[in-house]
């Protein structure tokens, strides 16, 4: 059954075209997968360094603002060498209070002493300003505005804040005198990290900062991890890199883009990570197989379809041949379907019609050959009959029985005008009857009375039609078979009666018997064959016979016990003398 499936039109059909569609198109995503994929990750790449570009851009703008601001400060502040005046007081907390990102402002001079700050306040004296950073960053490079590592401001009592320092070693002339001070502007480094913190690079991407000279970490979004020890960067990478390149890091590869900060000594570091780069390959994979599973899918229903419709017209042609297999001839296929499948469809149909006239002319021929050699073998029987019969009445002329002769030839006759019955088949029950009791008269004689018989028939079965000759070859097996050979008296009683539909002639002896197996070899065999005594052909003849006239549904059925005797039934038709006159009409 699978080989078959396998092999059909249909099968080869859908699956050669879909396999064809599918190698198409998966030779064409082949071929685009990789163009598909850098392209993704170039495009990828190419907006991380934007991102970071932006980012340094962003810093680097304000710090310019930043560095314009510090001028200012330093105009106002320091004008002629001087820094004191309620006028300069004025200016500067304008500017404080104009911008919330500057903390304040500091001037010192070369020994850390303070000269002026605003807000005012007292320095700490735990303050130890000149072993800061930005302190020693203003005298070893006077002249240059520096901008320190972010820390916390501790100059002044009061809250602690984050803050970068811009600071500058200036020489001033004042009172005739050169005199070289610090100016110190502390800036919330507040703005710096929103400015990083706004970057977003993928999910778990981030940017952070380091300065150039000494490769500390100015900016981390993770500063507390990192101050702990718990989070590394590679730093010394970092420091090298102008571009972009790969590291890894807790397991996972990561793309980073590097832009130096100008005028500020920086590095902007953006940090990717490629499983999420790697995503648009995977997104374009998945795109790709659901492109070909809907593909496939599509390709499946139009190559059934279409198989289904080429295929269709023979599947009913090989219906229509199991038919035929199984002996059902009437059958036609419709012409429809592709040229070549209505060639065959034709072709089909006329085999099929000239099967079924060869058949029936097969049938009549063989129903008629069976009726001829069923009549010649019934006028075989009559003269055995009338043989037996004539060397009887010789003997008993012999033995001067006279009245036994006279009723043994009246018998006779009537016998063999009921047989002749003006060449009819059908005859009447009560007719049958008469037949078989002129046949028994003569067989009792024959016999020398060694059996007795009764004949009983139901009034309404009379005047119903049967097939000549069905009571006596019976009659005959009874006395052949089962009373000649019983040491008592032979009995054969014969009953007629209705069945429902169906009229019943049931003939019983208290013979012999048989046993199970000569009663099953009754019906089975050839009936043409040479009749005479003890052949078993008249019996099956009768069977025949009925069989051939109303159908397999009728005819002979045995009952048999040894030593105990024989029944047989006889079921036929009802039929009614009327019935068979239209029936011969209509023939």
């Amino acid at each position: 059954m699978r080989s078959s499936r396998v092999s059909s039109i249909r099968f080869i059909i859908t699956w050669s075209f879909s396999v064809f569609i599918v190698l198409v198109l998966t030779i064409m995503a082949l071929l685009l997968h990789d163009k598909f994929t850098q392209a993704a990750e170039r495009s990828a790449e190419l907006t991380t360094r934007q991102i970071v570009d932006q980012v340094s851009y962003n810093l680097e703008d304000y710090v310019r603002s930043m560095s314009h601001l510090y001028r200012a400060i330093e105009e106002h502040m320091l004008r002629d060498g001087t820094w004191e005046g309620d006028q300069v007081d004025k200016q500067l907390d304008t500017l404080l209070s104009s911008r919330e990102d500057i903390i304040s402002i500091t001037l010192l001079d070369s020994t850390g002493h303070l000269l002026k700050n605003r807000p005012s306040a007292e320095l700490k004296p735990s303050a130890h300003v000149t072993q800061q950073g930005w302190f020693q960053s203003a005298l070893r490079v006077p002249d240059h505005l520096s901008f320190s590592l972010p820390h916390i401001q501790n100059m002044y009592t009061g809250p602690y804040k984050w803050v970068v320092s811009m600071s500058k070693g200036i020489t001033i002339r004042q009172n005739g005198q050169d005199r070289k001070v610090i100016l110190l502007v502390d800036i919330n480094f507040k703005q710096m990290d929103e400015l990083s913190r706004r970057v977003s690079l993928g999910k778990r991407g981030y940017v952070y900062i380091i300065d150039e000279s000494a490769g500390n970490i100015v900016y981390h979004p993770q500063q507390q991890l990192m101050y702990m020890g718990l989070k590394s960067e590679n730093i010394e990478q970092a420091l090298v890199a102008t571009g972009s390149y790969e590291d890894e890091a807790d397991g996972q590869k990561r793309l980073n883009t590097v832009k130096s900060v100008a005028n500020i000594g920086w590095k902007i570091v953006g940090v990717a990570y490629l499983d999420e780069i790697m995503t648009t390959r995977q997104e374009v994979n998945g795109y790709l197989i659901r492109v070909l599973l809907v593909v496939l899918v599509l390709v499946i229903l139009v190559s059934l379809f279409l198989s289904s419709s080429l295929t269709r017209p023979i599947r009913r042609m090989e219906r229509k041949m199991k038919a035929v297999e199984r002996g059902d001839f009437n059958v036609e296929l419709p012409i429809e379907g592709p040229l070549e499948v209505e060639r065959l469809s034709r072709r089909f149909n006329l085999m099929v019609y000239k099967i079924r006239t060869l058949m029936s002319e097969i049938i009549h021929e063989q129903e008629q050959k069976r009726r001829l050699e069923l009549e010649a073998l019934q006028a075989q029987i009559n003269p055995h009959f009338l043989y037996n019969t004539l060397n009887s009445v010789v003997r008993m002329v012999g033995m001067s029985r006279n009245e036994e002769v006279i009723t043994m030839i009246t018998s006779l006759s009537r016998l063999f005008r009921i047989s002749l019955s003006q060449g009819k088949t059908i005859i009447t029950v009560r007719e049958e009857l008469e037949h078989a009791h002129h046949y028994l008269t003569i067989q009792q004689m024959r016999f020398k009375r060694k059996f007795n018989f009764s004949m009983n028939a139901d009034e309404d079965t009379l005047d119903c039609l049967t097939l000549k000759l069905v009571l006596q070859p019976l009659i005959e097996n009874a006395i052949v078979h089962g009373i000649e050979y019983h040491m008592d008296e032979g009995c054969i009683e014969i009953r007629v009666y209705r069945e429902e539909e169906k009229l019943v002639f049931r003939i019983t002896d208290n013979g012999v018997g048989m046993t199970e197996e000569q009663m099953s070899k009754l019906l089975v065999g050839s009936p043409i064959v040479k009749s005479g005594a003890g052949s078993g052909v008249a019996v099956r003849n009768v069977h025949d016979r009925i069989q051939l006239y109303y159908g397999e549904a009728y005819g002979l059925e045995f009952d048999s016990e040894l030593e105990e005797g024989t029944t047989v039934w006889i079921r036929i038709p009802i039929q009614w003398e009327r019935e068979e006159d239209d029936a011969h009409d209509e023939q």
